[in-house]
């Protein structure tokens, strides 16, 4: 009977596959095209964003498209994105390189060419929270029934991560082998290491906001907790006037939403909070940040390599290792202070006293190569076959 939960995704998986075999039956792989593909946004953004600037500038030969739609889980935005997909399908067929950052349905569903790449640059930075097949029997994860149905994160030629330490738990979570795991680096962290464009990124922005010149930055990027598309009912968990009480006169707070989060948030921006989602990038805020409040979210793993203070806010612990769980000891990795109400966290950032040099460990532990030129080190290992 559970089987009947999952028809609707059986049929879509036949459609797909259906016109796939049109596809490669009238149609042969393009050796010099490279599809980005995405459901996380209807823009080339984060790691996808990096590695086509790469390709635009050193490897021009190449037809380079994109296939990005955010998912709409309403009737009509379900429809809208199977039609999506049958393109996506078309483009799986006849590219060389077919490059996504997430969870891709269509390529779980189909029987991909040999002559094909499937190359995964996963979204997050080293590993917190379990993901993929790691999550299966959680409440957050797929169950056996639709595993049946479906190849969750099958078919990856190859994936690229930012150490060796956490090649396992990618290999787990994808149930891929080690060998096809690379640690060459997260393509959306070069940002950081270009001097010319965190000076350029600031003085645009204090251009925009003077008033913060002699402000400090909070930034609150807090994880998406959902196991769809959308998290509804998100409320911040601290006391945004209590906060506003207590540091205004030396802190703003910018706030940074996952985007399966910002439908349900409402917030006004004023004196001490502003609502950051579409202004800036992640890696903009990072680098304007001085301190870094977050729970389960993996920015801190980019973060680090600011080598700036963090705080961590897990006000639902127990009940998000019950629901997800986590690779690791969650209060023996974090490298800040770790605080569950709106006093805890007022004390911490008025206090002042982070260890730089803890951070500075867990920098070194979880990005293997620092050096700005990870797009260009995964770039040349997909085009060239070789590493820098």
């Amino acid at each position: 009977m559970e089987s009947l939960k999952f028809l609707p995704t059986i049929v879509v998986k036949f459609v797909l596959r259906f016109f796939y075999y049109l596809f490669c039956t009238f149609t042969k792989v393009d050796d010099l095209k490279v599809t980005f593909a995405s459901y996380r946004s209807d823009t080339l953004k984060d790691n996808l964003f990096y590695m086509n600037k790469e390709m635009e500038e050193n490897y021009p030969e190449y037809n380079r498209n994109f296939i990005f739609k955010k998912f709409d889980s309403s009737v009509t935005g379900k429809i809208s994105y199977i039609f999506h997909m049958i393109k996506a399908c078309y483009y799986i067929a006849t590219s060389k390189y077919f490059i996504i950052d997430d969870y891709y349905f269509p390529i779980y569903v189909l029987n991909i060419r040999n002559d094909v790449e499937v190359i995964q640059v996963w979204h997050s930075a080293g590993a917190l929270k379990k993901f993929g097949l790691s999550t299966v029997g959680k409440p957050f994860g797929p169950s056996e029934t639709y595993l049946k149905h479906v190849s969750v994160h099958g078919n990856y030629s190859k994936v690229y991560v930012s150490c060796a330490e956490v090649i396992p738990y990618y290999a787990e979570a994808f149930q891929m082998p080690e060998e096809r795991i690379y640690p060459l680096g997260i393509p959306r962290t070069d940002y950081f290491f270009s001097k010319e464009n965190r000076g350029i990124l600031k003085e645009k922005f204090y251009q925009s906001f003077p008033e913060l010149e002699q402000k400090k930055v909070l930034l609150y990027a807090p994880t998406f907790r959902g196991k769809s598309h959308y998290q509804n009912n998100f409320q911040l968990p601290f006391d945004l006037e209590k906060m506003g009480e207590e540091l205004q006169n030396d802190y703003v707070l910018f706030i940074h939403l996952h985007p399966y989060m910002r439908n349900q948030f409402q917030a006004k921006s004023g004196k001490f909070v502003y609502v950051m989602n579409d202004s800036y990038s992640i890696q903009e805020l990072l680098v304007l940040a001085d301190i870094l409040i977050t729970d389960y979210s993996t920015v801190f793993f980019d973060y680090s390599l600011l080598e700036k203070p963090m705080i961590f806010y897990p006000y639902d612990l127990e009940e998000y290792k019950k629901e997800r769980d986590f690779y690791y000891s969650y209060e023996e990795l974090i490298p800040g202070p770790m605080v569950k109400d709106t006093e805890s966290l007022i004390k911490e950032i008025k206090k002042g006293k982070f260890d730089l040099n803890r951070i500075r460990k867990f920098k070194n532990r979880f990005f293997d190569i620092q050096d700005g030129k990870a797009t260009e080190r995964i770039m040349k290992h997909i085009i060239l076959g070789r590493q820098l």
